[in-house]
Protein backbone atom coordinates (compact mmCIF):
# COMPACT_ATOMS: atom_id res chain seq x y z
CA UNK A 1 0.00 0.00 0.00
CA UNK A 2 1.19 3.52 -1.03
CA UNK A 3 0.45 7.33 0.43
CA UNK A 4 -2.81 6.36 2.50
CA UNK A 5 -3.11 7.00 6.16
CA UNK A 6 -3.06 4.24 8.47
CA UNK A 7 -6.31 5.50 9.83
CA UNK A 8 -8.14 3.45 6.99
CA UNK A 9 -6.24 0.18 7.56
CA UNK A 10 -5.43 0.23 11.16
CA UNK A 11 -8.03 -1.99 12.16
CA UNK A 12 -7.28 -5.15 9.79
CA UNK A 13 -7.53 -8.34 11.17
CA UNK A 14 -3.38 -8.43 10.60
CA UNK A 15 -0.49 -8.08 12.82
CA UNK A 16 1.44 -6.15 10.31
CA UNK A 17 0.10 -3.57 8.26
CA UNK A 18 2.68 -1.90 5.30
CA UNK A 19 2.30 1.36 4.51
CA UNK A 20 5.07 3.37 1.93
CA UNK A 21 4.66 6.99 1.92
CA UNK A 22 5.92 10.22 -0.08
CA UNK A 23 6.43 13.71 1.54
CA UNK A 24 7.33 16.74 0.13
CA UNK A 25 10.94 18.60 1.45
CA UNK A 26 10.98 19.90 4.71
CA UNK A 27 7.30 18.30 5.55
CA UNK A 28 6.71 18.33 9.27
CA UNK A 29 4.02 15.43 10.58
CA UNK A 30 2.20 16.95 13.88
CA UNK A 31 1.64 15.87 17.37
CA UNK A 32 0.18 12.32 16.65
CA UNK A 33 -0.21 8.61 17.89
CA UNK A 34 -0.85 5.53 16.96
CA UNK A 35 -3.04 2.58 18.26
CA UNK A 36 -0.57 -0.12 16.53
CA UNK A 37 3.63 0.23 17.35
CA UNK A 38 5.09 1.76 14.56
CA UNK A 39 8.23 0.77 12.84
CA UNK A 40 9.32 3.85 10.97
CA UNK A 41 12.39 3.28 8.34
CA UNK A 42 13.61 5.94 6.49
CA UNK A 43 13.69 4.84 2.61
CA UNK A 44 15.35 8.16 1.35
CA UNK A 45 16.11 11.29 3.55
CA UNK A 46 16.44 12.23 7.28
CA UNK A 47 13.99 12.47 9.68
CA UNK A 48 14.01 13.55 13.40
CA UNK A 49 11.70 12.62 15.89
CA UNK A 50 10.34 14.22 18.59
CA UNK A 51 7.87 12.74 21.88
CA UNK A 52 8.12 14.65 25.61
CA UNK A 53 11.12 12.64 26.44
CA UNK A 54 13.57 13.05 23.76
CA UNK A 55 14.18 13.45 20.31
CA UNK A 56 15.61 10.74 17.58
CA UNK A 57 17.87 11.44 14.51
CA UNK A 58 17.14 9.11 11.71
CA UNK A 59 19.08 8.97 8.61
CA UNK A 60 18.59 7.63 5.35
CA UNK A 61 17.94 3.25 6.10
CA UNK A 62 18.11 3.33 9.22
CA UNK A 63 14.57 3.01 11.10
CA UNK A 64 12.96 4.43 14.74
CA UNK A 65 10.88 1.95 17.01
CA UNK A 66 7.65 4.08 18.10
CA UNK A 67 5.86 2.67 20.73
CA UNK A 68 1.86 2.46 20.23
CA UNK A 69 0.00 5.59 21.79
CA UNK A 70 3.16 7.46 22.29
CA UNK A 71 2.72 11.05 21.06
CA UNK A 72 5.08 12.21 18.34
CA UNK A 73 5.86 14.65 15.54
CA UNK A 74 8.20 13.96 12.95
CA UNK A 75 10.10 16.57 10.77
CA UNK A 76 11.07 15.73 7.43
CA UNK A 77 13.89 16.64 5.07
CA UNK A 78 13.89 14.93 1.65
CA UNK A 79 11.73 11.91 3.24
CA UNK A 80 10.08 8.81 1.80
CA UNK A 81 9.14 6.15 4.30
CA UNK A 82 8.18 2.43 4.77
CA UNK A 83 5.85 1.87 8.10
CA UNK A 84 4.80 -0.94 9.26
CA UNK A 85 2.44 -1.04 12.25
CA UNK A 86 2.08 -3.91 13.95
CA UNK A 87 -0.63 -4.99 16.66
CA UNK A 88 0.73 -4.45 19.97
CA UNK A 89 -0.16 -8.38 21.20
CA UNK A 90 1.98 -9.41 18.52
CA UNK A 91 5.21 -7.45 19.78
CA UNK A 92 5.59 -7.68 23.66
CA UNK A 93 9.22 -6.96 23.39
CA UNK A 94 8.38 -3.68 21.56
CA UNK A 95 10.30 -1.10 23.83
CA UNK A 96 8.76 1.48 26.09
CA UNK A 97 10.44 3.84 24.62
CA UNK A 98 11.41 4.92 21.19
CA UNK A 99 14.73 3.44 19.26
CA UNK A 100 16.94 4.03 15.89
CA UNK A 101 17.97 1.04 14.96
CA UNK A 102 19.89 0.21 11.82
CA UNK A 103 18.76 -1.95 8.96
CA UNK A 104 20.08 -5.13 7.58
CA UNK A 105 19.75 -5.73 4.13
CA UNK A 106 17.48 -8.43 4.80
CA UNK A 107 15.24 -6.52 7.02
CA UNK A 108 14.71 -3.62 4.05
CA UNK A 109 14.01 -6.27 1.55
CA UNK A 110 11.37 -7.21 3.90
CA UNK A 111 10.24 -3.65 4.54
CA UNK A 112 10.41 -3.17 0.86
CA UNK A 113 8.46 -6.59 0.01
CA UNK A 114 5.54 -6.34 3.07
CA UNK A 115 4.80 -3.03 1.49
CA UNK A 116 3.62 -4.17 -1.58
CA UNK A 117 1.37 -6.89 0.10
CA UNK A 118 -2.34 -7.02 -0.24
CA UNK A 119 -3.36 -5.55 2.96
CA UNK A 120 -5.35 -8.58 4.40
CA UNK A 121 -2.76 -11.20 3.28
CA UNK A 122 -4.16 -14.73 3.21
CA UNK A 123 -3.26 -16.88 6.46
CA UNK A 124 -0.78 -19.68 5.26
CA UNK A 125 0.51 -17.67 2.53
CA UNK A 126 3.88 -16.21 1.41
CA UNK A 127 2.83 -13.10 2.62
CA UNK A 128 2.10 -14.38 6.03
CA UNK A 129 5.40 -15.86 6.02
CA UNK A 130 6.67 -12.72 5.14
CA UNK A 131 4.97 -10.95 8.07
CA UNK A 132 6.03 -13.81 10.27
CA UNK A 133 9.65 -13.38 9.17
CA UNK A 134 9.76 -9.71 9.92
CA UNK A 135 8.47 -9.83 13.52
CA UNK A 136 11.33 -12.55 13.92
CA UNK A 137 13.96 -10.13 12.53
CA UNK A 138 12.49 -6.49 14.42
CA UNK A 139 13.02 -8.50 17.45
CA UNK A 140 16.56 -9.32 17.07
CA UNK A 141 17.81 -5.31 15.97
CA UNK A 142 20.30 -3.32 18.35
CA UNK A 143 19.57 0.55 18.78
CA UNK A 144 21.75 2.87 17.88
CA UNK A 145 22.62 6.21 20.14
CA UNK A 146 20.79 8.76 17.84
CA UNK A 147 18.60 10.07 20.78
CA UNK A 148 18.98 12.77 22.80
CA UNK A 149 16.83 12.02 25.93
CA UNK A 150 15.44 15.19 27.92
CA UNK A 151 15.53 15.46 31.50
CA UNK A 152 12.48 15.83 33.98
CA UNK A 153 13.56 19.06 35.70
CA UNK A 154 12.08 22.05 33.99
CA UNK A 155 14.56 24.51 34.46
CA UNK A 156 17.61 22.08 33.06
CA UNK A 157 14.70 20.96 30.12
CA UNK A 158 14.71 24.56 29.55
CA UNK A 159 18.87 24.47 29.43
CA UNK A 160 19.09 21.64 27.01
CA UNK A 161 16.27 22.72 24.74
CA UNK A 162 18.44 26.04 24.73
CA UNK A 163 21.90 24.23 23.95
CA UNK A 164 19.86 22.09 21.16
CA UNK A 165 19.56 25.16 19.60
CA UNK A 166 22.62 26.32 19.36
CA UNK A 167 25.24 23.64 20.57
CA UNK A 168 28.48 24.19 21.32
CA UNK A 169 30.90 21.60 22.50
CA UNK A 170 32.97 23.09 24.78
CA UNK A 171 29.77 25.02 26.87
CA UNK A 172 31.56 24.88 30.03
CA UNK A 173 29.30 23.40 32.82
CA UNK A 174 29.79 25.94 34.84
CA UNK A 175 27.41 28.05 33.12
CA UNK A 176 24.95 25.51 33.33
CA UNK A 177 25.75 25.78 37.39
CA UNK A 178 25.61 29.40 37.98
CA UNK A 179 21.76 29.29 35.44
CA UNK A 180 20.46 26.67 38.03
CA UNK A 181 22.53 27.92 41.55
CA UNK A 182 23.62 24.53 41.95
CA UNK A 183 26.55 22.42 42.30
CA UNK A 184 28.76 20.69 39.39
CA UNK A 185 27.98 17.40 41.46
CA UNK A 186 24.24 17.67 41.47
CA UNK A 187 24.50 18.55 38.18
CA UNK A 188 26.06 15.66 37.46
CA UNK A 189 23.80 14.10 39.21
CA UNK A 190 20.42 15.44 37.52
CA UNK A 191 21.75 14.59 34.04
CA UNK A 192 22.69 10.82 35.16
CA UNK A 193 19.62 10.60 36.84
CA UNK A 194 17.30 12.19 34.18
CA UNK A 195 19.02 11.19 30.94
CA UNK A 196 21.30 8.23 31.76
CA UNK A 197 24.31 10.24 30.46
CA UNK A 198 26.67 12.38 31.89
CA UNK A 199 26.84 16.36 31.30
CA UNK A 200 29.89 15.78 28.86
CA UNK A 201 28.39 12.65 27.02
CA UNK A 202 24.69 14.55 26.75
CA UNK A 203 26.94 17.67 25.52
CA UNK A 204 28.51 15.45 22.78
CA UNK A 205 26.27 13.31 21.58
CA UNK A 206 23.71 16.51 20.86
CA UNK A 207 26.99 18.06 18.72
CA UNK A 208 27.63 14.84 16.73
CA UNK A 209 23.82 14.81 16.05
CA UNK A 210 22.81 18.45 15.52
CA UNK A 211 25.85 17.47 12.42
CA UNK A 212 23.91 14.80 10.75
CA UNK A 213 21.41 16.73 9.06
CA UNK A 214 23.90 19.13 7.74
CA UNK A 215 26.21 16.22 6.62
CA UNK A 216 23.58 15.18 4.83
CA UNK A 217 22.74 18.52 3.03
CA UNK A 218 26.74 18.09 2.31
CA UNK A 219 27.80 20.86 4.05
CA UNK A 220 31.79 20.80 4.35
CA UNK A 221 33.08 18.99 7.45
CA UNK A 222 35.42 21.92 8.31
CA UNK A 223 32.00 24.40 8.47
CA UNK A 224 30.37 21.97 10.62
CA UNK A 225 33.29 21.45 13.60
CA UNK A 226 34.08 24.82 13.35
CA UNK A 227 29.97 26.04 14.03
CA UNK A 228 30.21 23.32 17.10
CA UNK A 229 33.12 24.79 18.45
CA UNK A 230 35.56 21.21 17.87
CA UNK A 231 38.96 22.15 17.97
CA UNK A 232 39.74 21.41 14.41
CA UNK A 233 37.90 19.18 11.92
CA UNK A 234 39.97 16.01 12.83
CA UNK A 235 38.26 15.86 16.69
CA UNK A 236 34.89 16.71 15.07
CA UNK A 237 35.96 13.35 13.31
CA UNK A 238 36.84 11.55 16.27
CA UNK A 239 34.22 12.49 18.18
CA UNK A 240 31.79 11.38 15.50
CA UNK A 241 33.61 8.03 15.03
CA UNK A 242 34.01 7.23 18.68
CA UNK A 243 29.88 7.61 19.12
CA UNK A 244 28.43 6.25 15.73
CA UNK A 245 31.25 3.74 14.66
CA UNK A 246 31.49 5.50 11.48
CA UNK A 247 33.26 8.49 9.82
CA UNK A 248 30.63 11.68 9.02
CA UNK A 249 31.86 10.87 5.17
CA UNK A 250 29.30 8.21 5.65
CA UNK A 251 26.39 9.92 6.20
CA UNK A 252 27.54 13.00 3.86
CA UNK A 253 25.09 13.56 0.51
CA UNK A 254 22.55 11.23 2.29
CA UNK A 255 19.34 13.50 1.62
CA UNK A 256 17.66 11.86 -1.56
CA UNK A 257 19.78 9.04 -1.88
CA UNK A 258 18.15 5.54 -0.70
CA UNK A 259 15.89 2.66 -2.75
CA UNK A 260 12.55 3.35 -1.60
Amino acid sequence: MHNIPITRVEDLDRAVVAIGTDYPDDHLLPWHEHRRAQVLYAATGLMHVETADGSWTVPTARAVLIPPTVRHQVAMRGVSTRSLYLEPAAVPWFPARCQVVDVSGLLRALILAAVEMEPRYPEHSRDEAVAALLLHELRSLTPLPLDVPLPREPRLRDLCEAFLRRPDVHDPPARWCGELSVSERTLARLFRRDTGLSFSQWRQRACILHALPLLAADVPVTRIAAGLGYDNPAAFTAAFGRLLGRPPSAFRGSLGRGVS
